[in-house]
């Protein structure tokens, strides 16, 4: 192989594929030592420290991701019964005589629901009489009122429903127009 000159620097000519020269492999110019003193140090019990925070959090994560599907879980659930309980307390405020034992039962069915609600966290709230909160409330017709100031509720048609400070479902209510002119 031929050396050649190029600027006071000697260049190899390069080899031909096939041929029996070896190459030998570029050096770095830096001896190891001197690249391991620019390298930056690493801090294990830094990265210990934070290996075991982000670990922490995402143990609190799947805590509270596992808690919300439970609970939007039970949502559902509970969103499902509640139409069977409003038909029990239509049924229950439709009788004529509240002292036939087929509405007993249907009562006795009825508070036996609530008790189950309840226990899980579900209760109903009352709108009647209050200002309407778009937030709690879905009014579904205004309706003029002799008894009920304009703005408020004046009839509930179903009943709204909290779960654990959380709304459930929404009360349907219709709300005062005020004084009937007339």
């Amino acid at each position: 192989m031929e050396d050649i000159k190029v600027d006071n620097e000697e260049v190899k000519e390069p080899v031909e594929e096939g041929s029996a020269a070896e190459e030998t492999p570029v050096e770095s110019e830096k001896p190891a030592e001197e690249e391991k003193e620019d390298a930056p140090a690493v801090d294990w019990k830094d990265q210990y420290a934070r290996l075991l925070a982000d670990f922490d959090n995402y143990k609190k994560r799947m805590a509270r991701d596992r808690e919300d599907t439970y609970r939007f879980a039970e949502a559902d659930i509970l969103k499902d019964v509640l139409p069977a309980v409003d038909n029990l307390a239509l049924a229950i405020g439709n009788a004529k005589d509240r002292d036939d034992d087929f509405v007993k039962g249907v009562q006795l069915v009825y508070d036996t629901f609530l008790k189950a609600l309840k226990e899980h966290g579900a209760e109903p709230f009352d709108s009647v009489g209050k200002e309407l909160d778009p937030e709690m409330m879905e009014a579904i017709a205004t309706l003029p009122s002799d008894t009920v100031e304009e703005g408020k509720v004046s009839n509930e048609v179903k009943r709204g429903w909290m779960l654990k400070e959380k709304l459930l479902r929404a009360a349907q209510v219709v709300v005062s127009s005020g004084k009937a002119n007339g």
